[in-house]
């Protein structure tokens, strides 16, 4: 049985697991993307699963949010068995994939407010939330617009704004800032970094080491389907950073008969 990796919540009155995963295996023909792998998570913390393309990241956001069944092991997310309770794991997640999930035809209003339908919100309170979260991602000004017009920073907090509109408890980030310039990966890192109020859980993936050392309490770091180490940012660091050393030589540029 592979060694459990526990990643507690810092929060007092968050003490349960958001995410448990014990033994979860999964191949692809002769490729074995997930290889016994084993974790629990608590409320209310940021968690990152940081590792290069290919290590089974993305597989493992997919099995937990029910879009993929492992071959072998058991998960629960919410406290409800992935293989057993789909149904009831649904309604309490939301899922930010790596590419925006938004129709563009539609205004970013309009893909909000259809979100709240789709979740069984009625009318009254789909329009409230929508204008919350508009107002929470910068877009308020931009809500009557159609989202082909948005740039891709615009596209991917509207996207981030669309997993919200039901106040899921554990939030799903599939590589959230990848492909955005720097200025828009910073604002989506401050709103990202606030939603662990109220015992809220963030599962993300990343490929960034600086973006998991912001905003992560726990970092997993995956390689070949494994996890190979964890611990805060500061632990990792700790134990794995090296001294870099940099060799400088002044050069007479009289001698070189240069300007």
């Amino acid at each position: 049985m592979a060694n459990k990796i526990k990643v507690d919540s810092p929060k007092a009155n968050c003490i349960e697991d958001a995410i448990f995963v014990e033994g979860i295996s999964k191949h692809f023909g002769k490729v074995r993307a997930l290889d016994n792998i084993s974790l629990s998570v608590g409320e209310g913390i940021v968690f990152a699963l940081l590792g290069p393309n290919g290590s089974g990241k993305t597989t493992l956001i997919r099995i937990l949010t029910t879009l993929l069944i492992p071959d072998s092991g058991t998960a629960r997310v919410g406290g409800f068995d992935i293989r057993k309770n789909a149904s009831s794991i649904r309604p309490i997640i939301g899922l930010a994939g790596q590419y925006p999930a938004v129709d563009e035809d539609l205004t970013g209003k309009e893909n909000l407010e259809m979100i709240g339908q789709l979740y069984h919100l009625g009318n009254a309170k789909s329009r409230a939330r929508t204008g919350e979260l508009l107002q929470t991602f910068e877009l308020a000004d931009a809500g009557n617009r159609r989202v082909k017009t948005y740039s891709g920073g615009m596209r991917r907090r509207l996207d981030l704004a669309a997993t919200l509109v039901a106040e899921p408890k554990i939030l799903f980030l599939d590589e959230p800032t990848t492909g955005l310039d720097p200025r828009s990966r910073f604002g989506l890192w401050d709103v990202i970094g606030k939603l662990t109020n109220d015992c809220h859980t963030v599962f993300l993936t990343t490929q960034y080491l600086e973006e998991a050392d912001r905003l992560a309490d726990k970092i997993a770091i995956m390689e070949n389907g494994k996890i190979i180490r964890v611990g805060t940012p500061a632990e990792l660091k700790g134990c794995c950073g090296g001294e870099t050393r940099v060799k400088l030589k002044l050069v007479n540029r009289v001698k070189l008969n240069r300007p």
